[in-house]
């Protein structure tokens, strides 16, 4: 027990730098879109930060699985840590000498993905380390937490620190808390844990191979396609709740929203942090579907500011419940020494839907669903008169069919076979259940 709570106590130290610096990259995304708007006034270029901020890091995830497998985990994070340095740094140095252009925000951006990229799947594989199987949950919870920092804590702090000083300064806290993680990695480098040294082969070989192990994991591989589906229908929300709300209020009520809204996630985050999740996790992350797929599509039907942020407050409140049975169930299910490349894998194809949502929302809003809610069209005429006509509208019809489509995929998964067929048996390799 004396050894388990040492070793839970290092991933406080390694979890509490990854928060401070979830922190600071969150100011930064918050301040660059607001700043490329400001300029632009173009939502297209807003867009393609949040496509370039993914995008990379999305492509890079099986290579960066497969090192996390291959090297220590630890430095993995500091060389993740440090790339991101870098990206906010060659921003701020085009700042600095007055030539800035919009590619040059979006190649530093690109930058710090692609160290994300480095960083995120040897930090997952690395809990394994730091963590007996007892503590995931609690574990998985504080991770839940930090992402969700960068979302309830950076928007009022940003907001604040652009209407007083220059975002430069945003820049600079941001490089401040990377520096903080790898001080807090450099801490606990000599303490933790790190996968025994296998035969290498090459990164292709040991992709495919983590693929076809995913295949094997009948259970799991279903479960990772329809939570692709799900990931399509969150980055539909996540690239347009902006937009809706900017039809309804103004910006500075938009950062009041979006801290507010995800402040359900640091509720629940903290709860799971502190008592862990119930035993059935199949369960748990179906209901938990279901009720975010309910307050997703309440987000469209109401133009009222204030009850779209408690429909997005409760809609946050579900969101670690469904990550950390994801996570739990993951986790359980595949041996500690095939952690980081298949945690790569199974990223990679759950966030086609962020992909393919990235890429489309902007069209479906402009050229599709908004059209459709012109005071004159067949909809605004008629489901208009529920939920209103004019700009933002559509994307408001758009979550409600999102919505109901979710709630759906959270009734399937609670009733597959193979899923519940994920929890019972106890693996050999890690001592824990599939």
């Amino acid at each position: 027990m004396i050894a388990h709570d040492k070793a839970f106590r290092r991933f406080l130290i390694i979890w509490s730098g990854q928060l401070l610096s979830a922190i600071g990259s969150g100011l930064t995304a918050f301040a660059l879109g607001v700043f490329v708007f400001q300029q632009t006034q173009s939502t297209t270029s807003y867009s393609f930060i949040i496509l370039c901020s993914f995008l990379p890091s999305f492509l890079l995830l099986p290579f960066s699985g497969v090192l996390a497998d291959r090297f220590d985990r630890k430095k993995m994070m500091i060389i993740g840590d440090i790339g991101s340095i870098a990206g906010i740094l060659f921003i701020l140095l085009v700042m600095l000498s007055g030539r800035m252009e919009l590619w040059h925000i979006y190649l530093g951006v690109g930058i710090s993905s692609i160290s994300a990229a480095i960083l995120n799947p040897a930090f997952k594989a690395a809990v394994s380390d730091l963590v007996s199987e007892e503590m995931y949950s609690q574990a998985s919870g504080l991770i839940q937490l930090a992402s969700s920092a960068q979302y309830l804590i950076s928007p009022l702090v940003a907001g604040f620190l652009l209407s007083a000083f220059d975002i430069q300064l945003v820049l600079l806290i941001d490089m401040m808390t990377f520096l903080l993680a790898v001080g807090a990695v450099l801490m606990i480098m000599k303490h933790a844990a790190t996968p025994q040294k296998q035969e290498r082969q090459s990164f292709f070989l040991e992709m495919s191979e983590a693929f076809r192990y995913l295949l094997s994991k009948k259970g799991v591989f279903s479960l990772v396609l329809l939570m692709s589906v799900v990931c399509f229908y969150i980055g539909l929300l996540q690239s347009l709740f902006g937009p809706m709300m900017l039809t309804l209020t103004d910006s500075k009520t938009l950062g009041i929203a979006l801290s507010a809204s995800a402040s359900g996630m640091l509720v629940s985050s903290l709860l799971i942090g502190l008592f862990g999740m119930g035993k059935s996790k199949v369960i748990m992350l179906s209901f938990s579907l279901v009720l975010a797929g309910l307050f997703f599509a309440l987000m469209g039907v109401f133009t009222s500011v204030w009850l779209i942020m408690v429909f997005g407050f409760l809609f946050f409140i579900t969101l670690p419940f469904v990550n950390t049975s994801l996570e739990v169930l993951i986790r359980t299910n595949v041996e500690n020494e095939r952690q980081g490349r298949v945690w790569s894998m199974i990223t990679a194809i759950s966030q086609i839907g962020f992909v393919l949502a990235f890429g489309s929302a902007g069209f479906l809003a402009d050229h599709v669903f908004n059209p459709l809610f012109d005071p004159d069209r067949l909809l605004g005429q008629t489901v208009g008169h529920i939920i209103g006509t004019g700009p933002g509208r559509g994307i408001g019809f758009l979550f409600i069919v999102s919505g109901i489509l979710v709630a759906i995929l959270g009734m399937m998964i609670g009733r597959a076979r193979k899923i519940q067929n994920l929890e019972g048996v106890i693996l050999k390799g890690n001592h824990s259940y599939k």
